[in-house]
């Protein structure tokens, strides 16, 4: 009989695998109107920074910051219609339909080429070689999404990729006690043979490990 693999186990709502909530969960949209790049940010969920723009109505929003861009550009000079754009031109968070907001060729280094244009319909070329064909009308952003190099960065410390892939939803594996060695766990130390280990309720933070003030595990006679 077959069970379900681990990636499928995400589609249950498991704690293990579920993200958590997050305040700064901004939407990707273009505007019509010129705006103004006032702050480059963050965003845990994203590998890409995002540039925050106020627009001549005074309304902000997120893009993804391209390579190159910095706090006082003008939108206009970046984000065009496909229309607008020459044929063998390098695009990158490409509207699927109009008025959709970006959705393809957004992970950093990414980049689509526009390849040919006819009618209202213009054809692109993908990062996997295979083309694509969109509407004349949908908006896209000239050159590549910042932010390509974060592979190079090794993680120093295995806490910084926990909290990584936490802010993920991803599971992020644990060795077992009784894998360690006596020195760094309880349980650790094959010749121990130590499964649990009672533990007063009163002992310091770091050392609750096993069972927290067990009550007795013999029967009582009546």
């Amino acid at each position: 009989m077959g069970k379900p693999l681990r990636s499928q186990r995400r589609g249950k709502g498991s704690p293990t695998y579920r993200a958590p909530a997050r305040k700064f969960m901004p939407m990707l949209t273009y505007k019509d109107n010129d705006g103004k790049v006032v702050d480059i940010v963050k965003d845990p969920a994203r590998n890409s920074p995002l540039a925050k723009v106020r627009y001549d109505d005074n309304s902000t929003g997120f893009i993804v910051a391209i390579e190159g861009m910095k706090v006082g550009d003008v939108t206009s000079e970046r984000v065009k219609r496909l229309m607008d754009i020459s044929e063998g031109t390098q695009i990158s968070c490409i509207e699927a339909t109009p008025n959709s907001g970006p959705k393809l060729c957004r992970a950093p280094g990414s980049s689509a080429k526009l390849v040919s244009k006819s009618g209202k319909v213009c054809v692109i070329q993908l990062p996997s070689k295979k083309t694509m064909k969109v509407n004349i009308g949908c908006r896209a952003s000239l050159g590549i999404p910042a932010g390509e190099g974060r592979r190079e960065k090794p993680f120093l410390k295995a806490g910084s990729k926990y909290h990584l892939m936490k802010a993920r939803g991803r599971l992020y594996p644990r060795t077992s006690g009784v894998a360690m060695n006596a020195l760094d766990h309880p349980y650790g130390g094959s010749g121990s043979g130590k499964v649990r280990s009672p533990v007063s309720r009163h002992t310091p933070t770091g050392a609750k490990v096993g069972l927290i003030s067990p009550k007795g595990g013999k029967r009582k006679r009546r």
